[in-house]
């Protein structure tokens, strides 16, 4: 894109928000001679809407429990206003996802910048602030402005909307140079970073904060530019009905919250693992876990858990050391106790396998002995939080979620009560009295997020086999196109 043409562009963006506005609100009239719900009504009939989206942690991909994703979430819940199915095509790249929307699509949901300056579609009004933020390799030089850039090998996501910030940018300082891919997502590019195939790439904040637990190499540097905004994307010249429709129904979730909800949900993740712990953990997936992970998973067959979450357990208890050994005389890779050892015929504990093997019967039989009441998720929380604290002291922390109103089949109203059996107000009210309630929430959100690494990793092995290993200078050069200085 000209030089010349991104005040415009910038003009444009700002103006269009209010023509969403308006447009939302009805007081707009459609094109002349465009009907207004013909597009609409065709779903309607068909009764189904057909979405294009990416495979990527912030769109759509497969989770533990089926199909997840912040803007999954999105589609999904607006297929339910509509009442109609969802058909779902997420083999696209960005390119590919407007493409298809002007050619047949109904929807394009692909975390996709608002530009009102694409020929042949049409975009909702925003979603989500999509922040540019320069990340870099940890170990160069603090990288905090624009002329610590100079000589690094930087790259960003084509037609991501980060592409057309570097070229803002780049009208004000034209020695800026940079890379661009369409074929890649973010997580190979913190992959590239972090192996050293690049030194910098531009990506959205969110994005970083969602992955930057898998990449502790890659630091954060500065914002760039002005925010831009994700929005949907809808073909042109079919009408406004199905625009209007859904403007009204995100202006809805924004006003209720349940935007808000989602955005915290997939974005708003703690940093309670810091560079050092994250380091550390993904170092002893590749170093210790290998040795484990036939035993963990043959465990997970005999008690049908996830292998991840049992290793992940395993990792919060003991750093995957089957010598560990508590001053209390906790021992072993999953820490039982002596007592519970015999109760579970580990004559052992210092095993491995027979550790293993233990502690997932253990969680097994505290998951079997919680109320039914408590379901999904739920279950699984109280039962980890059990196996820290003990099924006594959890009894004791529902009792007192529902003396504060709360609910105690609920993991987050539990979760707010354990800490109070610290206190002699409320433990002296409970059958078991004291506890370190604070450890349980610790534990269960470590090994949440440990889980949810290895599940990543897991998922993306064949990826990072090949990050991992620096690219032949061919191979690199035929995945980037080279945007040169303009000087």
């Amino acid at each position: 894109m000209p030089a010349a043409l991104f005040d415009h562009f910038r003009r444009f963006r700002r103006g269009y928000a209010a023509l969403v506005i308006a447009l939302t609100l009805g007081l707009l009239p459609e094109h002349p001679g465009v009907p207004d719900g013909r597009h609409l009504d065709e779903i309607l009939a068909r009764d189904f809407l057909s979405v294009h989206t990416r495979n990527t942690p912030t769109t759509y991909y497969e989770g533990r429990q089926g199909p997840t994703g912040f803007e999954y979430e999105l589609m999904r819940r607006f297929v339910d206003h509509l009442g109609v199915s969802l058909t779902l095509d997420a083999s696209h790249n960005i390119p590919e996802v407007l493409e298809t929307v002007r050619r047949d699509g109904d929807l394009g949901a692909a975390a996709l910048p608002l530009d009102p300056t694409l020929d042949g579609v049409i975009f909702s009004r925003p979603i989500l602030d999509l922040q540019p933020l320069l990340v870099y390799r940890r170990g160069l030089p603090p990288v905090k402005r624009l002329d610590d850039l100079d000589g690094l090998a930087i790259a960003t996501l084509g037609g991501s909307g980060t592409d057309l910030v570097l070229r803002e940018l780049q009208a004000e300082h034209p020695g800026l140079s940079w890379r661009e891919s369409i074929d890649l997502e973010v997580a190979e590019l913190l992959g590239l970073v972090e192996n050293g195939t690049l030194d910098a790439a531009v990506v959205f904040d969110h994005q970083f904060r969602l992955n930057r637990l898998f990449f502790p190499g890659v630091e954060r540097g500065f914002e760039l530019g002005e925010p831009l905004s994700m929005a949907w994307t809808f073909p042109a010249g079919r009408g406004l009905g199905l625009v209007e429709k859904a403007n009204r129904f995100l202006e809805t979730l924004r006003m209720e919250g349940e935007l808000d909800q989602l955005v915290a949900r997939y974005f708003g993740h703690d940093d309670y693992l810091e560079y050092v712990g994250a380091r550390t953990f993904i170092t002893h997936v590749n170093e210790r876990l290998p040795g484990y992970a036939e035993l963990f998973r043959d465990a997970a067959r005999d008690t049908h858990f996830d292998w991840k979450l049992l290793a992940a357990l395993g990792y919060q208890e003991s750093h995957w050391d089957p010598e560990a050994t508590s001053p209390t005389g906790v021992r072993g890779l999953m820490m039982l106790t002596l007592p519970t050892a015999g109760e579970l015929d580990v004559d052992d504990r210092l095993d491995p396998e027979q550790s293993i093997a233990g502690g997932a019967r253990y969680l097994r039989s505290l998951k079997d002995r919680l109320p039914e009441s408590i379901t999904g998720d739920d279950r699984l929380f109280m039962a980890m939080a059990a196996y820290n604290v003990g099924l006594g002291h959890l009894y004791d922390a529902r009792d007192i979620a529902e003396l504060r109103g709360g609910d105690p089949d609920r993991w987050a109203d539990v979760r707010e009560a354990l800490p109070l059996l610290q206190e002699r107000e409320w433990h002296s009210k409970t059958r078991h009295g004291y506890a370190r309630g604070g450890e349980p929430v610790i534990y269960v959100r470590n090994i949440r997020r440990y889980h949810e690494i290895l599940a990543y990793m897991d998922r993306s092995q064949q990826q990072f086999h090949r990050l991992n290993a620096r690219l032949p200078d061919a191979q690199e050069s035929s995945m980037f196109e080279l945007v040169p200085p303009v000087m």
